[in-house]
């Protein structure tokens, strides 16, 4: 029977699925899912949706989010920041008003203390929301607005914002800061901007 054991496979999460560079969401997509959070009045995820996009975290750093690194003294904070667990560097980001708003009837709806998790998970034996968890929610969001699930993923909430910024500003410098990046590299390999920029431009060359 010890034997037998031994040699069963674990199936990885990830075995058939499409895996690669998970493409953002388009400000049309980010307002679709925000307006149906809202018409269904799913609080939590409207908090959960709406720090996704400003925080720009990794899922790890995301789902482990507490109440305090948030608010102070009952009231949430216009910017915010954390240890990421991947680089254990720190990384600020700005809390925008809606989401503010979003996190503090959360907060005030699950009664939850300073030192909880914001997000705390369903199954008893996780204090907080799962990164698998979180990866099917996101699922759940983007195949509600009609988008192909295996296009999208948590890394899709990391890199929204962050490449609107960019769309916007072109200051790859701003964005490193904003994603925690220690070499600009990262930064340039994680939006895929080169490629974007040179079809870009491609495409207003006209023949």
């Amino acid at each position: 029977m010890k034997q037998e054991n031994k040699n069963v496979q674990h199936v990885p999460w990830n075995k058939g699925k499409l895996i690669g560079q998970k493409s953002p969401l388009k400000l049309k997509e980010i307002w679709s899912i925000r307006i149906r959070l809202q018409m269904a009045k799913n609080i939590r995820e409207l908090a959960l949706f709406n720090l996704a996009i400003d925080s720009k975290l990794r899922g790890c750093d995301l789902v482990k989010l507490k109440v305090c690194d948030v608010a102070q003294g009952g009231r949430v904070s216009s910017r915010a920041i954390i240890m990421q667990q991947k680089t254990q560097r720190p990384v600020q980001f700005e809390i925008t008003e809606q989401t503010r708003d979003s996190l503090a009837n959360w907060i005030s709806q699950a009664q939850l203390k300073s030192d909880e998790y914001l997000f705390t998970s369903r199954i008893h034996t996780s204090p907080h929301l799962s990164t698998r968890q979180y990866a099917r929610i996101v699922e759940h969001w983007v195949t509600s607005i009609g988008l192909d699930p295996s296009a999208y993923g948590t890394h899709t909430m990391r890199r929204t914002k962050a490449t609107l910024v960019y769309r916007r500003t072109k200051n790859l410098r701003a964005v490193q800061l904003l994603l925690g990046h220690s070499k600009l590299e990262s930064t340039v390999r994680y939006l895929g901007i080169e490629v974007d920029d040179a079809l870009e431009i491609s495409e207003q060359t006209e023949i």
